[in-house]
């Protein structure tokens, strides 16, 4: 396929700002729900604010997670991975890479940077 109009790729960004209802700092990345709820889980953001879907860096379509200065750490650990979860229905959404590990002490509040989740176009 070499083409899909952006109206496609902004459906499926924008099914995901509307389903997702956490996010999960996570102390290796997940690969199941079980895993980012439970597992591996650090921290939770509930109900994260995001801004898009408007034109990826370099292509496609992206939508931005808006930066957290106050998700609730549930876990003493190093979180090294993010997770975006829709609890009702027991999905794992979307995975990724902190920018960089942190260190997390439980009962503390965690802090991330605005960070992106983008669907390129098809080549």
């Amino acid at each position: 396929m070499s083409f899909l109009h952006d109206d496609l790729l902004d459906l499926a960004l924008q099914a995901l700002e509307d389903t997702v209802e956490n996010l999960y700092i996570t102390s290796a990345e997940a690969t199941t729900y079980a895993e980012a709820q439970t597992t591996y889980k650090l921290g939770t953001k509930a109900s994260p604010a995001f801004t898009g879907p408007v034109n990826g860096d370099s292509s496609g379509r992206k939508t931005t997670i808006d930066a957290i200065t106050d998700g609730t750490v549930d876990a003493t650990g190093t979180a090294t991975h993010w997770a975006l979860t829709d609890n009702s229905a027991s999905k794992l959404l979307a995975t990724g890479s902190l920018s960089a590990s942190q260190a997390v002490t439980s009962g503390n509040t965690f802090s991330l940077t605005a960070f992106a989740v983008t669907i390129p176009d098809p080549s």
